[in-house]
């Protein structure tokens, strides 16, 4: 049997999500795996936007019931963490106990990010904890992402490759990808194919 795994990521947003798409799942299925894509669905046409929304939502969730596992693109998107949808996906995988792999195409970890957003203005306060000039605190573990995202992942055995893309290349390159679909290949399915 086929290991399915579901490909998790911001690229449907990207102006050649196609493109992107489609050279995943080519890499997916020389890995011996077969790829279930988010863009590759066909969605009903509904009376509201909302409605619309609810469908896609649900199409997302029955694909992921039949995968397997799943590789998340982690790689900030619009801001300093990952795309909100795919960490509700990777979450919904760990919660199902599926394999579970990711990575992020920045090697700069959630702690250096929020900094930056912060402009370097970062405080100890008053109860040793870091935080911005919001009086927020911040995460400062030494984590690619939320503690919770990178947490799910290793707890589960899964893998997370760090690699600095660059920038004009952050959500196209497929460096980190295809050292997740090795690491499946090779440490957890030696069945499924190798490379």
């Amino acid at each position: 049997m086929t290991v399915k795994l579901y490909l998790a990521g911001p690229e449907v947003f990207l102006p050649n999500a196609r493109e992107i798409l489609d050279a995943k799942a080519a890499m997916t299925r020389e890995y011996g795996f077969e790829p279930i894509c988010p863009g590759d669905i066909f969605i009903e046409p509904a009376p509201t936007r909302h409605e619309f929304g609810l469908k896609i939502s649900a199409v997302d969730e029955a694909m992921m019931d039949r995968a397997d596992g799943v590789i998340a693109n982690l790689t900030p998107f619009r801001g300093i963490a990952a795309d909100v949808g795919t960490a509700f996906e990777l979450g919904y995988m760990c919660a199902q106990g599926k394999l579970v792999a990711a990575y992020t195409n920045m090697t700069a970890n959630h702690f250096g990010r929020t900094r930056d957003y912060y402009a370097g203005d970062v405080r100890e306060g008053s109860d040793g904890r870091k935080r911005g000039p919001d009086g927020l605190s911040i995460e400062d573990v030494e984590m690619i992402d939320n503690l919770m995202l990178d947490g799910g992942i290793r707890r589960r055995g899964g893998h997370i490759a760090v690699h600095d893309a660059e920038p004009d290349a952050l959500y196209s390159d497929l460096t980190g990808f295809k050292e997740c679909l090795s690491m499946l290949a090779d440490a957890r399915l030696p069945e499924a194919g190798r490379r």
